[in-house]
C-alpha cells in the first residue's frame, strides 16, 4: 500500500531498498527509513464519527499540521507531484504508533538461537528461568547481543513501535557488555526507534558473599554518561530477605535522583497473601526523599501480581497514597499467567483496565521478554498482547479496547516518559494539530469491509502483524 502511494509521488522504492547494504539483515535492510511524508489521506481516524474519512497534513518536523475532512480531489491533484509525498490510506486506520513500556533486549531470544539451544526450560519455574538466564549470560558475547537483540528491535519496527524502554542487565556475570551492546542497538536504531536504555539490576544490589558490594559499583559504572543511559532499574525481591529488599530500593532510588534518571522497580512478584507488599514502602520512600520537588523523572512498577489480589479498599488507598507522585503500573501478562503459579494453580496479572478505569492509576502493559525460560512464548507486536488483554482482563466494551490499545500506544510513552508534559493529554488517541506523532496505518483488506477502521476492530481481530505502515517524525518507515 505504501509503497504503490510511493511511486506515484516519484519515490522508486524498489531502488531505494536496493542501495540498503546487502551485508545487513534482510529484517534491518527493509526498515531503513527512505521518505518524508507531507500528506496522509483518506483515513479512519480514532475519537471521530464512525464512517468519515480525513485528511493529514505533517509539518516538517513530523508534527500534525493540519487535520481535515477528507476531499477526493487532493488525490488527483498531488498524483505526480513529487514535491509532496503523500500516502493514500484506502480508508483504513491511522493510529499513535506503539511503544514497548517494557522489555528485555539482552535476554531475548535464547531459547531459539543456536549458541544457548541447549538450555532449555524443563520445569517453567522463576528458579529454573533464573539459572538457564545465568548459565546463557556466562556465554554472552557483543555479536550475540546484538544478533538477538535487533531481532528484537526489526520485529517490533514492522509491527509499528517507534518507541521502548529497553533493559540491559549489568551484574558480575556479564560486567557491561549488555550496556555496550544496548548503547550501539539504541545508535544503530535511532532513525526507526527510540530506545530509552535502563540499567537493571536483575541480581541482588544487597545479598550474596560480598553483600552486593560488587554489583553496586558496576551499576554505577554503567550510568557513565557515555552509555546514553535513561533509567535506573532494580529487583528488590530477589534479595535474601525484606529489610534487604527495602535497601535496595532506598539505594536504587537515592542513585537514581543522584543521576536524574528514570526509576523502574520489577516488584511484588508473587501471589502470596501472607506477603505485605513492598510498593508501600517504595511509595513511602519516594515522598521521605522528595521526588517530586528534586526531579521531574517518572517512575514505573512493573509485575506487580500480587496486587492482583487488593481488595477495593487497599486500591483506594494505593491511589491515596501515591497522590501526585508519577507512578505508573505496568503489567505483564504473558510472562506473568506462565510464571506466577500457586498450589491450586491459580493465575495472577495485574488487572490494568480496572486500575485505569475504577481507580484512575496510570497503567500500561507490555510483553517483558520473549523467547526466554521467563517467557517462551509471544510476539514483538505489543497489539498482541491488547488482543490477548481482551479475554485476560475480560476487557470487551469498544472503550475497553480503546484502553488497551492506550495502554501499548499513547498510554506506555506516558509511563515510561516520552510524553512530556501532556500526560493527559497523551493518554488519548485522537489525533490533533500541533501533536509531534509517530504513527501507525493499517493496511487496506479486500472485500472493503475486512479493512480495519476503528480501534476496536485492530484489537479484537489481531491481524498476525500483517502488513503495516509506519510513520516516525514525518519519515516512512520501510
Amino acid at each position: 500500500m505504501a509503497t504503490q502511494s510511493l511511486a506515484s509521488s516519484g519515490i522508486d522504492v524498489d531502488s531505494e531498498l536496493k542501495m540498503v547494504d546487502d551485508t545487513e539483515t534482510s529484517a534491518s535492510a527493509s526498515l531503513q527509513p527512505f521518505g518524508r511524508i507531507h500528506d496522509i489521506l483518506n483515513v479512519s481516524l480514532p475519537c471521530t464519527e464512525p464512517g468519515s474519512r480525513w485528511d493529514l497534513n505533517l509539518s516538517f518536523s513530523g508534527a500534525v499540521d493540519k487535520v481535515n475532512p477528507h476531499d477526493p480531489a487532493l488525490l488527483d491533484v498531488l498524483k505526480g507531484d513529487t514535491s509532496s509525498p503523500h500516502i493514500d490510506g484506502f480508508g483504513a486506520l491511522l493510529v499513535p504508533a506503539l511503544c514497548h513500556p517494557h522489555i528485555h533486549l539482552d535476554k531475548a531470544y535464547l531459547l531459539s538461537h543456536p549458541k544457548y539451544a541447549h538450555l532449555q526450560i524443563e520445569e517453567g519455574s522463576f528458579k529454573e528461568a533464573m539459572e538457564l538466564t545465568s548459565k546463557a549470560k556466562s556465554n554472552f558475547e557483543h555479536d550475540d547481543l546484538l544478533e538477538r537483540g535487533l531481532r528484537v528491535i526489526d520485529e517490533s519496527v514492522q509491527a509499528g513501535v517507534t518507541s521502548m524502554r529497553a533493559f540491559v542487565e549489568v551484574d558480575q556475570i556479564v560486567g557491561l557488555k549488555c550496556i555496550e551492546a544496548g548503547k550501539a542497538l539504541k545508535h544503530k536504531a535511532q532513525n526507526r526507534c527510540h530506545v530509552q536504555l535502563c540499567v537493571f539490576a536483575q541480581l541482588p544490589l544487597f545479598s550474596g558473599d560480598d553483600d552486593g558490594e560488587g554489583i553496586r559499583s558496576l551499576v554505577s559504572g554503567a550510568l557513565d554518561p557515555s552509555y546514553s543511559v535513561d533509567v535506573l532499574g532494580s529487583t528488590p525481591y530477589v534479595e535474601d530477605d525484606r529489610e534487604k529488599m527495602k535497601q535496595n530500593v532506598e539505594w536504587t532510588i537515592d542513585l537514581a535522583l543522584e543521576k536524574n534518571l528514570h526509576l523502574d522497580f520489577h516488584l511484588d512478584y508473587n501471589l502470596d497473601t501472607e506477603t505485605e507488599p513492598l510498593v508501600w514502602h517504595v511509595i513511602d520512600t519516594l515522598k521521605a526523599k522528595s521526588w517530586t520537588k528534586r526531579t521531574d523523572k517518572t517512575i514505573v512498577l512493573g509485575h506487580c501480581t500480587r496486587l492482583s489480589l487488593f481488595k477495593d479498599d487497599e486500591w483506594k488507598r494505593l491511589k491515596s497514597e501515591i497522590g501526585d507522585l508519577p507512578i505508573s503500573f505496568v503489567g505483564l501478562p504473558t510472562s506473568d499467567l506462565f510464571m506466577m503459579r500457586t498450589e491450586s494453580g491459580a493465575r495472577g496479572t495485574l488487572p490494568v483496565p480496572r486500575l485505569i478505569n475504577h481507580y484512575g492509576l496510570n497503567a500500561a502493559i507490555s510483553i517483558n521478554n520473549i523467547g526466554n525460560a521467563f517467557t517462551p512464548q509471544g510476539s514483538c507486536d505489543p497489539l498482541y498482547i491488547a488482543s490477548l488483554g481482551v479475554g485476560v482482563y475480560q476487557a470487551g466494551t469498544k472503550r475497553d479496547a480503546e484502553i488497551l490499545y492506550e495502554c501499548v500506544s499513547t498510554r506506555a510513552r506516558a509511563a515510561i516518559g516520552l510524553a512530556g508534559n501532556t500526560k493527559e493529554e497523551f493518554s488519548k488517541l485522537s489525533i490533533n494539530t500541533g501533536q509531534p506523532l509517530d504513527m501507525l496505518l493499517f493496511n487496506k483488506d479486500e472485500p472493503e469491509w475486512r479493512t480495519r477502521r476503528t480501534v476496536p476492530e485492530a484489537v479484537y481481530l489481531y491481524d498476525g502483524a500483517g502488513r503495516r505502515t509506519v510513520i516516525k517524525d514525518g519519515l516512512l518507515v520501510e
